[in-house]
């Protein structure tokens, strides 16, 4: 659902590496592999994370799109390293020779891609679905979302995220559609906790649940919010379904390995309200232009956006491997099993929200480019300018 940008990945959790391109960014763009390097170690924290964490310290590197550290409007290639591959060059060679003494994977593991990818591809071993059906492969997204997060930070527009809950254990999230909340300062509050939550009693009840799923041998799920502020009113189109901004987002997010749920602004809450309640009315000022005292809409209507925040709030399923596995099939034997257990977490939503960051910096660069076009990022800077004072005199 993508636009100006085209963005495409490939790579298996256990192959060689992950490598992505992202085409259509302006030329011109500064770009650090710092900076990506951040977004791909913020990734990587959170309490729940499994053994893998420790093993892969991801890295970047730039094989094209980019030179003396400016873009140059090809496409950019990144390539991360699996440090993890050198204990599978026999289990994910490309040779035919290690076929017939490598053990298949054959109980799929519930909740899993593992049963629906061998009965739709006919294979005889789910490692060929696992491995790229694993959520190892956002590691890549984040790290082209990362380079779209360059590009909108040159326009001023800040992409945050926090984590609302944990289970059972739940912050109060009114804060999220309030005009006057100072997201910079929740969002480093966030940061520090171990759950991406700007609350510190309720780190502490969320770590706690965490331990407890650990210890049963179990996995816990929860819900973050997506913010973006700093944008235009008028980015996205009401003109056809697939232009709309808000589609747009609930697509990349949904595309995240184990969300099931989005929703934009107030979402479900507004479906138990009556209209006179859920809408942000309209105000003007002469120094200040049109406004709203409230953003239910989270940031969104009819497709654009319109001025506020973006507000987007998305539930993660529970991880579903577990130490303790459920009851399976094995699909060849067709005997009953307990499903496989592949190494994995106990809580994910930490890193969850990083990798929504990274699909929201995308969307949101996608329409900003499709609304602002340019093919070196000073001209996209000269089109924004002149619709800003448009939209001043408005």
């Amino acid at each position: 659902m993508l636009g100006r940008l085209r963005l495409l990945t490939a790579g298996e959790s256990h192959g060689k590496g992950l490598v992505g391109i992202l085409e259509g960014l302006p030329a011109g763009l500064k770009i650090d592999p710092a900076i990506i390097d951040h977004q791909l170690q913020r990734r990587q924290r959170g309490y729940g994370r499994g053994d893998r964490m420790k093993i892969e310290k991801d890295q970047v590197e730039i094989l094209s799109g980019v030179r003396w550290g400016l873009t140059i409007g090809s496409p950019i290639t990144l390539m991360i390293h699996n440090r993890d591959w050198k204990n599978w060059q026999e289990g994910m060679s490309i040779d035919p020779l290690f076929k017939d003494y490598i053990p298949a994977v054959t109980k799929p593991r519930p909740g899993h891609a593992d049963l629906s990818g061998v009965l739709k591809f006919g294979f005889r071993d789910a490692r060929n679905v696992l491995e790229r059906s694993s959520a190892r492969e956002t590691a890549m997204r984040v790290a082209l979302g990362a380079l779209a997060r360059q590009m909108l930070s040159v326009f001023g527009i800040e992409v945050f995220s926090f984590v609302l809950s944990i289970g059972p254990v739940r912050v109060d999230d009114s804060f999220l559609f309030s005009p006057d909340t100072d997201f910079e300062s929740l969002f480093a509050l966030a940061e520090s906790s171990e759950v991406r939550c700007h609350d510190a009693e309720t780190t502490i009840a969320m770590k706690e649940t965490i331990d407890r799923a650990s210890s049963d041998g179990d996995t816990v799920g929860g819900v973050f919010a997506l913010v973006i502020r700093g944008m235009p009113v008028g980015l996205g189109s009401h003109i056809q379904w697939d232009t709309r901004l808000d589609a747009r987002f609930a697509y990349a997010l949904m595309g995240i390995q184990a969300i099931k749920g989005v929703e934009i602004g107030k979402g479900f809450d507004m479906a138990s309200g009556k209209g006179s309640t859920v809408m942000d009315e309209i105000f003007y000022e002469p120094q200040r232009g049109y406004y709203r005292k409230t953003n239910l809409a989270g940031g969104i209507e009819g497709g654009m956006t319109n001025g506020m925040p973006i507000v987007i709030r998305a539930a993660m399923k529970p991880i579903p491997t577990l130490k303790r596995p459920l009851a399976s099939v094995d699909f060849v034997t067709k005997e009953p099993y307990r499903a496989a257990y592949e190494r994995s977490d106990v809580c994910a939503v930490p890193a969850a929200s990083v990798i929504a960051e990274a699909m929201g910096s995308i969307v949101i660069a996608d329409a900003f480019l499709e609304k602002f076009g340019g093919d070196s990022i000073e001209e996209t800077g000269r089109n924004y300018a002149a619709y800003k004072e448009y939209l001043n005199g408005a």
